[in-house]
């Protein structure tokens, strides 16, 4: 097969037209027609391009000699042809702040993002980056992910200002394992704490706490006050007082969030 055969074959097995892959590879509808009819040749940048976006070798596009089946030498079980077809590069006209309003390709940028590596205001992939994403590795103001970045973070395991997750690390926090100022989780570990194990700086509530200020159901165990069970008015007021003495005025917010719960 000749380059232009094997640029048209491609061309049609991943469904664009003529002017849809000019435009990705910012030609001309002509330009495309006289590389399928072997009447020019791309440019080397512009087979680099075509080989990223079929996904195939440089050897398969130049040697005549290649067979049909060796078009890829890669190990296509990473990448599924059907994955493959659904991730082929295609985007809208019209533009967001010089970003098309949406793009699926294996790197794609746009207002939506759809790929494997997804940069936008919304975006979605194996990788995503954006003010919201949602992917395997997130990071955005709002990320929803196995590994999930952001200020709000949700996810296996999330990192964020308010994060939540088996295993959640952050300011405000709730998870399985999580690790805050204000944490809640099966096991918490922060400043204020609670949970079934809650361990705190300051304050722990929980089956069994421990903390300045420890309240569990079963086990307590408090530097300045320790109580299992309910607790009195009077315990109350104590509670507070002993917050307002010792914690810090830059925590000032999180000592306020648990006085309310008393």
């Amino acid at each position: 097969m000749t380059l232009g055969e094997k640029l048209s074959k491609l061309r049609r097995e991943n469904n664009y037209t003529q002017e849809q892959l000019a435009d990705i590879l910012g030609v001309s509808r002509q330009s495309i027609s006289k590389w399928e009819s072997n009447l020019a040749y791309p440019e080397t940048e512009k087979l680099i391009r075509m080989g990223e976006l079929f996904d195939c070798s440089m050897d398969y596009l130049l040697k005549h000699s290649m067979e049909n089946d060796n078009i890829n030498q890669k190990d296509t079980s990473e990448e599924p042809k059907r994955f493959r077809k659904l991730l082929r590069e295609r985007k809208s006209e019209k533009t967001v702040w010089g970003m098309p309003l949406w793009h699926v390709a294996k790197n794609a940028r746009g207002f939506v993002a759809v790929g494997l590596n997804a940069h936008g205001f919304i975006a979605i992939g194996m990788k995503a980056q954006g003010v919201i994403s949602i992917g395997m590795l997130s990071l955005g103001i709002l990320s929803l992910g196995m590994l999930s970045l952001g200020l709000l973070a949700v996810g296996c395991l999330a990192i964020g200002i308010l994060s939540a997750g088996c295993l959640s690390v952050g300011v405000l926090t709730a998870g399985a394992i999580s690790f805050g100022i204000i944490s809640i989780g099966a096991m918490a570990i922060g400043d204020f704490s609670v949970g079934a194990l809650a361990i705190g700086k300051y304050f722990a509530l929980g089956d069994s706490a421990q903390a300045m200020i420890a309240i569990g159901d079963s086990k307590a165990v408090g530097s300045a006050f320790q109580r299992t069970g309910e607790l009195s008015t009077q315990d109350v007021a104590t509670i507070k007082q002993q917050l307002d003495a010792n914690v810090p005025a830059y925590l000032a917010w999180a000592k306020e969030f648990i006085k309310t719960f008393l």
